[in-house]
């Protein structure tokens, strides 16, 4: 084996190798307080001679006495062999991840060539490896966190004057390719290193290396082959179409948190696209499909589905006039608009959230307020948003940074009727014995107003709705079967998102580039919903076609004209349209007929943002909002002929 391997080895186990007789006394004293201190001996120090030792003569328990024979034996083996035959066993027996065990092995599987042949980066890497083979391994999801460790190898080498400096800045910068990985015996490798992070945070590495355990997944992988196949072929056509390169599906089963099916790139072996990378737990921005965590927190807070907020042309920022002229010389003015240019007037909150209009649903976000819907967000699994104050307004539009894991767990949230359960991919954990070492209980509780989750899910899967946007029967449309979806684009074309659920199974898929390069500018719902489409399709084959459960009506009559659908103005008198008197509380409610105030305003005009059930405000001009929505409000109501 080369000169290389050896020094880095050393450098980075065991520096005093050379020096010291089989243990250091130093390190020795430092683990025996530390066990003491803790009671469970699994304190080390160990010297690469001990490792010889552990690996070679004794067992793996951790009892003190095992690890006195240890001491002693480790001075005796020094005393009968030459250190460079310690080295020779100890790079001969050492794991480098999975069955790959010494370092001919590892040389010819990392780099298809001999141990004698290793370049000096290439040895740094593999000195690396030992600590943590799985965590470091180069085709599993930390390879950041390899290159730091093999920038570390280089510089323990130059410490121990293994190495000059030009030597280590050459090798620092060398570019090391590794061999293609056999993938014959490994299935579903995006979910199999999910699982592994889990199992190495929980047990640690020497327990998931030497413990034997038998872990039972939640995986479908008649699903996960399927999806694969699918993610791939629509990655290469998206590819050409719409230079959209990779692609990443998730499914999970709403009910028992159960993650079903995780493909996290279109070939996880794919170097050109950095195929290893999972984006399926990658944060990127979410776009559109934010929206329903806003529009339920909505609702929650008492607006309604009929609800009438302004599709117009309107500036947010309170430091700009109302066309969007700066008041002071550092503001930053925004007057976002829609995804096709136009604005449609008075629209219902059903409409607004179907049809993915911009405006109304900023304007609901302030209705709303940001820290309420960052806390239902929260609740309903969405891990890594940040506070209030990072995202503005913004966050409605996908300003936020999320997984596509955590988004479609959340989304199992309104398919589960307002009942979380989080993800999980682990059914039961045993040890080489059969044992029963962890199995996760399922721990649901209720994040969300049942009544809210079903005007969700009855938005959502209404193809009527959506149909100004994507046309009937488009490929969010499933003939005959309940499906709830929503896209997501975000405007620098980077992310396009979509986000589905029927009552049993919820589905995320994610189209784009690693690199965060833009893709053609079109929208989800051609980029992204025909892959996804080809996946439900599978999906509800499996599935039984169970329906959405109907929220109940609204029956406050009392309710606000604009919490109703009614935007023209306030309700001025009930007529009974059988005699033309007015009606008495003998009418039937067929019979009756409002006549309202042909008066047309923001809603802020007729409802207290914070209580929108509540009293109509005395002094709506005291809200912020109120002078920026108000007058392009009045501007369309003139064009139109209303006032």
């Amino acid at each position: 084996m080369s000169r290389n391997i050896k020094n880095a080895t050393v450098a980075i186990e065991d520096s005093e190798f050379y020096e010291h007789s089989g243990v250091r006394p130093l390190s020795l004293l430092r683990a025996v307080l530390a066990n003491l201190r803790t009671g469970t001996f699994g304190q080390g120090g160990s010297t690469i001679t001990q490792q010889v030792v552990k690996n070679t003569l004794l067992t793996k328990d951790k009892a003190i006495s095992r690890k006195i024979k240890e001491w002693f034996l480790s001075i005796k083996l020094e005393k009968a062999i030459s250190k460079d035959r310690i080295l020779e066993a100890y790079l001969n027996e050492t794991p480098y991840g999975g069955s790959i065990y010494g370092i001919e092995e590892a040389s010819q599987n990392f780099f298809g060539k001999s141990a004698l042949e290793l370049t000096l980066a290439e040895s740094a890497y593999l000195a690396a490896l030992p600590q943590a083979p799985t965590f470091y391994s180069p085709y599993g999801t930390h390879r950041d966190r390899l290159e730091v460790r093999k920038n570390l190898v280089l510089e323990k080498m130059l410490e121990n004057s293994f190495i000059t400096e030009d030597e280590h800045d050459s090798a620092t910068r060398e570019g090391v390719i590794f061999k293609q990985r056999n993938t014959g015996s490994l299935k579903a490798p995006h979910f199999i290193f999910f699982v592994i992070d889990y199992l190495q945070q929980k047990y640690g590495e020497k327990a998931l290396e030497e413990n034997g355990f038998k872990v039972i997944t939640t995986l479908d992988y008649e699903l996960q082959e399927k999806a694969e196949v699918i993610v791939k072929e629509y990655a290469l056509q998206n590819e050409k179409n719409f230079d959209a390169e990779n692609a990443a599906i998730v499914a999970i089963d709403p009910k028992t948190g159960g993650i079903i099916t995780m493909v996290g790139s279109r070939n996880y072996f794919d170097e050109e696209i950095d195929g290893n990378f999972n984006v399926a737990t990658a944060h990127r921005q979410p776009g559109s499909s934010f929206k329903p965590f806003v529009y339920a927190a909505a609702f929650n807070k008492g607006y309604t589905p009929q609800t009438v907020l302004f599709d117009v042309k309107t500036e947010f920022s309170t430091d700009c006039s109302t066309d969007s002229k700066p008041l002071i010389p550092t503001a930053v003015c925004y007057s976002p608009e829609n995804y096709d240019g136009h604005f449609k007037g008075p629209l219902r909150l059903e409409q607004a959230l179907a049809e993915s209009r911009n405006i109304p649903s900023v304007k609901l976000l302030y209705l709303v307020g940001i820290n309420n819907a960052l806390k239902l967000a929260r609740d309903m699994g969405i891990k890594s948003l940040a506070d209030k104050d990072v995202y503005g307004l913004t966050l409605v539009l996908g300003g936020g940074e999320v997984s596509l894991l955590d988004m479609t767990s959340g989304y199992g949230v309104f398919a589960n009727s307002g009942v979380r359960t989080p993800y999980q991919s682990i059914i039961r954990i045993e040890d080489s014995s059969g044992n029963v070492i962890e199995e996760p209980k399922q721990e649901s509780r209720e994040v969300l107003s049942k009544q809210t989750a079903l005007k969700i899910n009855q938005i959502l899967s209404s193809d009527e709705l959506r149909s100004p946007e994507f046309g009937l029967g488009s490929y969010l449309h499933f003939s005959g079967r309940d499906v709830a979806d929503k896209t997501g684009t975000t405007n620098d074309y980077k992310d396009a998102w979509i986000l589905g659920y029927t009552p049993d199974v919820a589905v995320g898929a994610w189209a784009g580039n690693n690199d965060n390069t833009p893709m053609v500018k079109k929208i989800a719902g051609f980029i992204v919903a025909p892959m996804w489409n080809a996946f439900m399709q599978e999906v509800l084959k499996k599935s039984p076609d169970n329906k959405f459960e109907k929220p109940d009506p609204e029956i406050d009559t009392g309710l606000k004209p604009v919490l109703r659908g009614i935007w023209k103005g306030n309700v001025i008198s009930v007529a009974d349209t059988r005699t033309g008197l007015p009606a008495n509380e003998n009418t039937p409610p067929e019979f009756r007929r409002e006549n309202y105030l042909n008066q047309v305003h923001s809603i802020l005009y007729w409802a207290n943002k914070d209580d929108p059930r509540g009293t109509t405000p005395t002094n709506p001009e005291n809200d912020p909002q109120f002078r920026l929505w108000e007058p392009p409000v009045l501007s369309w109501a003139r064009n139109q002929g209303y006032q």
